[in-house]
């Protein structure tokens, strides 16, 4: 279980790097700033729980943003880390559902919080606006449900192959 429990970490961090990859080439194609809702929901559930994050200025928004970005690695790596736990535990997906179901439970641990603290309204978003959720959480999806199961049971040959 433990060498699931890292090779799901790991899988999440690297399907953390393609997330952010890919979110940060569709900003720069694109000409759009980076999004606040992270360092928002980091801040609200701080004051839920009654231990707001100190600073004033600059200085309180640019801690929440480092939280904000902290936050979303840590549900990166966590999810690839339920993924493999998961799939050692007998649940084997072809990679074709695996990895947009990873996606799909990434995206969630991102967008279920913001909802909930009212940071944002996924049921106003446009079709611009899901498009830019949807593609990279996929794109975090694939690459970590295949490093999370790449060598074990009924992982593609070029898995166990070492290729």
């Amino acid at each position: 279980m433990l060498r699931n429990l890292v090779r799901g970490l790991i899988a999440g961090a690297a399907g953390t790097t393609v997330l952010d990859a890919v979110t940060y080439a569709d900003m720069a194609y694109r000409g759009r700033g980076s999004s606040g809702a992270p360092g928002e929901v980091v801040e609200r559930l701080a004051e839920d729980t009654g231990h707001p994050v100190p600073g004033e200025g600059s200085t309180r928004t640019h801690r929440l943003t480092g939280l904000g970005a902290l936050a979303g690695i840590a549900a990166g790596c966590g999810t690839g880390a339920a993924v493999a736990v998961l799939h050692g535990a007998g649940l084997r997906l072809p990679w074709w559902v695996g990895g947009p179901l990873t996606g799909a439970l990434a995206m969630a641990a991102a967008d279920l919080p913001m909802a909930g603290t009212k940071v944002s309204d996924p049921r106003t978003w446009s079709a611009k606006d899901w498009a830019s959720d949807i593609v990279p959480h996929l794109a975090y999806g694939l690459v970590t449900y295949a490093v999370a199961t790449c060598g074990q049971d009924r992982a593609p040959e070029r898995c166990r192959s070492g290729a």
